[in-house]
Protein backbone atom coordinates (compact mmCIF):
# COMPACT_ATOMS: atom_id res chain seq x y z
CA UNK A 1 0.00 0.00 0.00
CA UNK A 2 1.27 3.45 -0.91
CA UNK A 3 0.67 6.01 1.82
CA UNK A 4 1.56 9.68 1.86
CA UNK A 5 0.74 13.16 0.56
CA UNK A 6 -0.38 13.67 -3.05
CA UNK A 7 -1.80 16.54 -5.07
CA UNK A 8 -5.61 16.45 -5.40
CA UNK A 9 -5.16 16.03 -9.16
CA UNK A 10 -3.55 12.63 -8.48
CA UNK A 11 -5.83 11.52 -5.63
CA UNK A 12 -8.86 10.10 -7.44
CA UNK A 13 -9.43 6.48 -6.49
CA UNK A 14 -7.28 6.73 -3.35
CA UNK A 15 -8.47 6.52 0.24
CA UNK A 16 -8.45 9.78 2.18
CA UNK A 17 -6.22 9.23 5.20
CA UNK A 18 -7.12 12.37 7.17
CA UNK A 19 -10.38 14.29 7.20
CA UNK A 20 -10.42 17.58 5.29
CA UNK A 21 -12.81 20.49 5.79
CA UNK A 22 -14.31 22.11 2.68
CA UNK A 23 -16.78 25.00 2.27
CA UNK A 24 -19.43 22.52 1.13
CA UNK A 25 -18.80 20.03 3.93
CA UNK A 26 -16.17 17.79 5.46
CA UNK A 27 -14.55 14.89 3.63
CA UNK A 28 -14.09 12.15 6.22
CA UNK A 29 -11.04 9.97 6.47
CA UNK A 30 -11.52 6.57 4.91
CA UNK A 31 -13.47 8.04 1.99
CA UNK A 32 -12.68 6.74 -1.49
CA UNK A 33 -11.98 9.97 -3.30
CA UNK A 34 -13.88 10.67 -6.51
CA UNK A 35 -13.00 13.03 -9.33
CA UNK A 36 -15.58 15.45 -7.96
CA UNK A 37 -13.96 15.31 -4.51
CA UNK A 38 -10.57 16.08 -6.03
CA UNK A 39 -12.00 19.02 -7.98
CA UNK A 40 -13.53 20.40 -4.79
CA UNK A 41 -10.19 20.09 -3.01
CA UNK A 42 -8.42 21.96 -5.79
CA UNK A 43 -11.13 24.64 -5.84
CA UNK A 44 -10.60 25.15 -2.10
CA UNK A 45 -6.91 25.80 -2.70
CA UNK A 46 -5.71 22.63 -1.00
CA UNK A 47 -2.38 21.67 -2.48
CA UNK A 48 -2.03 18.15 -1.06
CA UNK A 49 -3.94 15.52 0.87
CA UNK A 50 -2.72 12.41 2.66
CA UNK A 51 -4.00 9.25 1.04
CA UNK A 52 -3.62 5.50 1.04
CA UNK A 53 -3.71 3.60 -2.23
CA UNK A 54 -3.83 -0.22 -2.15
CA UNK A 55 -1.43 -1.99 -4.47
CA UNK A 56 -1.85 -5.27 -6.31
CA UNK A 57 -2.32 -8.06 -3.81
CA UNK A 58 -3.58 -5.79 -1.01
CA UNK A 59 -6.92 -6.54 0.65
CA UNK A 60 -9.05 -3.58 1.84
CA UNK A 61 -9.46 -3.33 5.61
CA UNK A 62 -13.14 -4.27 5.84
CA UNK A 63 -12.78 -7.16 3.43
CA UNK A 64 -9.78 -8.43 5.37
CA UNK A 65 -11.49 -8.13 8.76
CA UNK A 66 -14.58 -9.93 7.47
CA UNK A 67 -12.46 -12.73 6.00
CA UNK A 68 -10.58 -13.24 9.26
CA UNK A 69 -13.87 -13.27 11.18
CA UNK A 70 -15.18 -16.01 8.90
CA UNK A 71 -12.19 -18.16 9.82
CA UNK A 72 -12.41 -17.36 13.55
CA UNK A 73 -16.15 -17.97 13.74
CA UNK A 74 -16.98 -20.43 10.94
CA UNK A 75 -19.97 -21.94 12.77
CA UNK A 76 -21.22 -19.08 14.89
CA UNK A 77 -24.27 -20.49 16.66
CA UNK A 78 -22.56 -23.84 17.20
CA UNK A 79 -19.58 -22.08 18.77
CA UNK A 80 -21.81 -19.77 20.80
CA UNK A 81 -20.53 -16.69 18.96
CA UNK A 82 -21.71 -14.06 16.51
CA UNK A 83 -19.42 -11.97 14.31
CA UNK A 84 -20.77 -8.53 13.45
CA UNK A 85 -20.35 -6.60 10.21
CA UNK A 86 -17.01 -5.10 9.26
CA UNK A 87 -16.62 -1.33 9.65
CA UNK A 88 -13.44 0.76 9.65
CA UNK A 89 -11.44 -2.44 9.59
CA UNK A 90 -13.10 -3.83 12.73
CA UNK A 91 -15.31 -6.84 13.40
CA UNK A 92 -16.67 -7.35 16.91
CA UNK A 93 -17.47 -10.83 18.17
CA UNK A 94 -20.23 -11.36 20.74
CA UNK A 95 -21.39 -14.36 22.75
CA UNK A 96 -24.82 -15.72 21.91
CA UNK A 97 -25.05 -17.84 25.05
CA UNK A 98 -23.66 -17.73 28.59
CA UNK A 99 -20.62 -19.81 29.40
CA UNK A 100 -16.82 -19.68 29.41
CA UNK A 101 -14.76 -18.21 26.59
CA UNK A 102 -12.29 -20.81 25.35
CA UNK A 103 -9.42 -20.68 22.86
CA UNK A 104 -5.75 -21.50 22.38
CA UNK A 105 -3.78 -18.49 23.63
CA UNK A 106 -0.74 -19.56 21.59
CA UNK A 107 -2.79 -19.13 18.41
CA UNK A 108 -3.68 -15.57 19.38
CA UNK A 109 0.00 -14.82 19.94
CA UNK A 110 0.89 -16.34 16.58
CA UNK A 111 -1.82 -14.41 14.74
CA UNK A 112 -0.71 -11.12 16.25
CA UNK A 113 2.90 -11.82 15.21
CA UNK A 114 2.01 -12.23 11.52
CA UNK A 115 1.73 -8.51 10.74
CA UNK A 116 1.38 -5.55 13.13
CA UNK A 117 -1.56 -4.35 11.04
CA UNK A 118 -3.58 -7.52 11.61
CA UNK A 119 -4.77 -7.83 15.21
CA UNK A 120 -7.13 -9.83 17.38
CA UNK A 121 -7.91 -9.10 21.04
CA UNK A 122 -10.10 -11.21 23.30
CA UNK A 123 -11.16 -11.59 26.89
CA UNK A 124 -8.91 -13.91 28.88
CA UNK A 125 -9.35 -17.67 28.42
CA UNK A 126 -11.94 -19.10 30.82
CA UNK A 127 -13.62 -15.70 31.18
CA UNK A 128 -17.26 -16.02 32.22
CA UNK A 129 -19.41 -14.37 29.58
CA UNK A 130 -23.09 -13.48 29.33
CA UNK A 131 -25.30 -13.70 26.29
CA UNK A 132 -24.68 -10.65 24.09
CA UNK A 133 -21.35 -9.77 25.70
CA UNK A 134 -18.45 -8.53 23.57
CA UNK A 135 -15.75 -11.21 23.80
CA UNK A 136 -13.29 -10.33 21.04
CA UNK A 137 -12.48 -7.81 18.34
CA UNK A 138 -10.62 -8.02 15.05
CA UNK A 139 -8.95 -4.81 13.89
CA UNK A 140 -7.11 -4.33 10.63
CA UNK A 141 -5.09 -1.21 11.36
CA UNK A 142 -4.02 0.06 7.91
CA UNK A 143 -6.50 0.76 5.12
CA UNK A 144 -5.36 -2.40 3.34
CA UNK A 145 -3.19 -5.37 4.19
CA UNK A 146 -1.15 -7.74 1.99
CA UNK A 147 -3.06 -10.85 0.96
CA UNK A 148 -0.12 -12.97 2.14
CA UNK A 149 -0.42 -11.57 5.65
CA UNK A 150 -4.17 -12.18 5.67
CA UNK A 151 -3.65 -15.77 4.55
CA UNK A 152 -1.04 -16.37 7.25
CA UNK A 153 -3.26 -14.77 9.88
CA UNK A 154 -6.17 -16.89 8.74
CA UNK A 155 -4.09 -20.02 9.18
CA UNK A 156 -3.36 -19.13 12.78
CA UNK A 157 -6.98 -18.14 13.40
CA UNK A 158 -8.05 -21.56 12.18
CA UNK A 159 -6.12 -23.24 15.00
CA UNK A 160 -7.58 -21.04 17.76
CA UNK A 161 -10.75 -23.00 18.53
CA UNK A 162 -12.58 -19.88 19.68
CA UNK A 163 -15.92 -20.80 21.31
CA UNK A 164 -18.14 -20.27 24.31
CA UNK A 165 -18.35 -23.45 26.35
CA UNK A 166 -21.95 -23.81 27.58
CA UNK A 167 -23.07 -24.90 31.02
CA UNK A 168 -24.04 -28.56 31.36
CA UNK A 169 -25.71 -28.28 34.76
CA UNK A 170 -29.34 -27.23 35.03
CA UNK A 171 -30.04 -27.45 38.77
CA UNK A 172 -27.84 -26.75 41.76
CA UNK A 173 -28.63 -27.07 45.43
CA UNK A 174 -27.09 -24.94 48.18
CA UNK A 175 -26.65 -26.58 51.56
CA UNK A 176 -25.93 -24.12 54.34
CA UNK A 177 -25.02 -25.04 57.89
CA UNK A 178 -26.11 -22.87 60.80
CA UNK A 179 -24.53 -22.51 64.21
CA UNK A 180 -26.61 -23.60 67.16
CA UNK A 181 -29.51 -21.24 67.82
CA UNK A 182 -28.81 -19.05 64.77
CA UNK A 183 -31.25 -18.20 62.03
CA UNK A 184 -30.49 -18.15 58.31
CA UNK A 185 -28.73 -15.24 56.64
CA UNK A 186 -29.73 -14.38 53.07
CA UNK A 187 -26.40 -12.76 52.19
CA UNK A 188 -24.71 -15.99 51.12
CA UNK A 189 -27.79 -17.23 49.28
CA UNK A 190 -28.06 -14.02 47.26
CA UNK A 191 -24.38 -14.03 46.31
CA UNK A 192 -24.41 -17.68 45.24
CA UNK A 193 -27.67 -17.31 43.33
CA UNK A 194 -26.24 -14.32 41.46
CA UNK A 195 -23.23 -16.34 40.36
CA UNK A 196 -25.44 -19.14 39.07
CA UNK A 197 -27.87 -16.83 37.30
CA UNK A 198 -24.96 -15.24 35.43
CA UNK A 199 -24.51 -18.60 33.72
CA UNK A 200 -28.21 -19.33 33.38
CA UNK A 201 -28.21 -22.06 36.05
CA UNK A 202 -31.17 -22.55 38.38
CA UNK A 203 -30.82 -22.98 42.13
CA UNK A 204 -33.20 -25.01 44.29
CA UNK A 205 -34.45 -23.41 47.51
CA UNK A 206 -31.50 -23.61 49.91
CA UNK A 207 -31.57 -26.27 52.58
CA UNK A 208 -30.26 -25.23 55.97
CA UNK A 209 -29.13 -27.71 58.58
CA UNK A 210 -27.21 -27.61 61.88
CA UNK A 211 -23.44 -27.37 61.61
CA UNK A 212 -22.87 -31.06 62.35
CA UNK A 213 -21.59 -33.99 60.31
CA UNK A 214 -24.73 -36.21 60.51
CA UNK A 215 -27.13 -33.43 59.54
CA UNK A 216 -25.05 -32.22 56.60
CA UNK A 217 -24.35 -35.78 55.43
CA UNK A 218 -28.08 -36.48 55.36
CA UNK A 219 -28.74 -33.33 53.31
CA UNK A 220 -26.06 -34.31 50.80
CA UNK A 221 -27.51 -37.80 50.43
CA UNK A 222 -31.06 -36.44 50.02
CA UNK A 223 -30.23 -33.99 47.26
CA UNK A 224 -31.12 -34.90 43.68
CA UNK A 225 -29.61 -31.77 42.06
CA UNK A 226 -26.96 -31.91 39.35
CA UNK A 227 -24.36 -30.26 41.62
CA UNK A 228 -24.10 -29.50 45.32
CA UNK A 229 -22.66 -26.38 46.91
CA UNK A 230 -21.94 -26.25 50.64
CA UNK A 231 -21.63 -23.05 52.63
CA UNK A 232 -20.72 -23.67 56.26
CA UNK A 233 -21.37 -21.58 59.35
CA UNK A 234 -17.64 -21.42 60.05
CA UNK A 235 -14.79 -21.71 57.58
CA UNK A 236 -13.56 -25.18 56.66
CA UNK A 237 -10.08 -25.18 58.13
CA UNK A 238 -9.00 -28.79 57.74
CA UNK A 239 -9.55 -31.80 55.50
CA UNK A 240 -11.28 -33.44 58.49
CA UNK A 241 -13.55 -30.51 59.27
CA UNK A 242 -17.35 -30.80 59.33
CA UNK A 243 -18.15 -30.35 55.62
CA UNK A 244 -15.49 -32.68 54.14
CA UNK A 245 -16.30 -35.27 56.79
CA UNK A 246 -20.02 -34.98 55.97
CA UNK A 247 -19.34 -35.54 52.28
CA UNK A 248 -17.37 -38.69 53.03
CA UNK A 249 -20.04 -39.86 55.48
CA UNK A 250 -22.63 -39.50 52.72
CA UNK A 251 -20.59 -41.79 50.49
CA UNK A 252 -18.80 -39.08 48.53
CA UNK A 253 -15.14 -38.28 48.06
CA UNK A 254 -13.00 -35.18 48.58
CA UNK A 255 -10.47 -34.57 45.85
CA UNK A 256 -8.84 -31.38 47.07
CA UNK A 257 -8.97 -29.06 50.04
CA UNK A 258 -7.36 -25.63 49.80
CA UNK A 259 -6.60 -23.53 46.73
CA UNK A 260 -3.81 -21.07 45.84
CA UNK A 261 -6.26 -18.23 45.19
CA UNK A 262 -6.87 -15.43 47.64
CA UNK A 263 -9.63 -14.67 48.54
CA UNK A 264 -10.83 -18.26 48.32
CA UNK A 265 -8.16 -20.38 50.01
CA UNK A 266 -10.55 -22.40 52.18
CA UNK A 267 -12.39 -24.25 49.41
CA UNK A 268 -12.74 -27.95 48.74
CA UNK A 269 -13.99 -29.97 45.78
CA UNK A 270 -15.25 -33.51 45.59
CA UNK A 271 -18.04 -35.64 44.22
CA UNK A 272 -21.11 -37.54 45.32
CA UNK A 273 -22.76 -40.17 43.13
CA UNK A 274 -21.02 -38.71 40.10
CA UNK A 275 -22.11 -35.12 40.88
CA UNK A 276 -19.65 -32.33 41.63
CA UNK A 277 -19.60 -31.01 45.19
CA UNK A 278 -17.98 -27.69 46.07
CA UNK A 279 -17.36 -26.59 49.63
CA UNK A 280 -17.46 -22.83 49.32
CA UNK A 281 -15.10 -20.52 51.22
CA UNK A 282 -16.61 -17.84 53.45
CA UNK A 283 -15.77 -15.15 50.88
CA UNK A 284 -18.44 -16.66 48.60
CA UNK A 285 -20.95 -14.73 50.72
CA UNK A 286 -19.71 -11.63 48.92
CA UNK A 287 -20.45 -11.03 45.22
CA UNK A 288 -16.83 -9.89 44.73
CA UNK A 289 -14.62 -12.11 42.56
CA UNK A 290 -12.89 -14.87 44.51
CA UNK A 291 -11.51 -18.34 43.96
CA UNK A 292 -14.94 -19.93 44.21
CA UNK A 293 -15.94 -18.16 40.99
CA UNK A 294 -13.13 -19.85 39.05
CA UNK A 295 -14.07 -23.26 40.41
CA UNK A 296 -17.82 -22.83 39.90
CA UNK A 297 -17.34 -21.69 36.32
CA UNK A 298 -15.41 -24.82 35.49
CA UNK A 299 -17.65 -27.18 37.42
CA UNK A 300 -20.84 -25.82 35.84
CA UNK A 301 -19.44 -26.13 32.32
CA UNK A 302 -18.15 -29.66 32.83
CA UNK A 303 -14.45 -28.81 32.74
CA UNK A 304 -12.08 -30.79 34.92
CA UNK A 305 -11.54 -29.00 38.22
CA UNK A 306 -9.67 -31.27 40.56
CA UNK A 307 -6.35 -31.30 42.32
CA UNK A 308 -4.23 -30.64 39.23
CA UNK A 309 -6.37 -27.82 37.84
CA UNK A 310 -6.73 -25.99 41.16
CA UNK A 311 -3.01 -26.29 41.85
CA UNK A 312 -2.35 -24.21 38.70
CA UNK A 313 -4.64 -21.35 39.72
CA UNK A 314 -2.01 -19.54 41.75
CA UNK A 315 -0.76 -17.74 38.64
CA UNK A 316 -2.94 -14.65 38.70
CA UNK A 317 -4.59 -15.95 41.84
CA UNK A 318 -3.94 -12.92 44.03
CA UNK A 319 -7.30 -11.22 43.59
CA UNK A 320 -8.60 -7.90 44.83
CA UNK A 321 -9.42 -8.04 48.50
CA UNK A 322 -12.91 -7.12 49.66
CA UNK A 323 -13.02 -4.28 52.24
CA UNK A 324 -15.57 -6.36 54.12
CA UNK A 325 -13.07 -9.14 54.80
CA UNK A 326 -12.82 -9.94 58.46
CA UNK A 327 -9.08 -10.57 58.51
CA UNK A 328 -7.33 -8.65 55.71
CA UNK A 329 -4.00 -9.80 54.30
CA UNK A 330 -2.26 -6.69 55.59
CA UNK A 331 -3.89 -5.14 58.69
Amino acid sequence: MRFGPVAPSNAAGAILAHSVGLPAGRLRKGRLLTAADCAALEAAGIGEVWTARPEDGDVPEDEAAAALAQVLVPNGEEAGLRAGPAATGRVNIHAVRPGLLMYEASSVHALNRVDPGLTFAALAPYARVAKGQLVGTIKVIPYAIPAEALAAGGHEAGTMGLHVRPVNVSRVTLLETLPSGAGPSLKGERAVRGRLEALGVGMDPPRRVPHAVPDLAGAIADSDADAILILTATATSDLRDVAPEALRAAGGTVERFGMPVDPGNLLFVGSHRGRPVVGLPGCARSPALNGADWVLDRVLTGLPCGDEEIAKMGVGGLLKESPARGRPREP
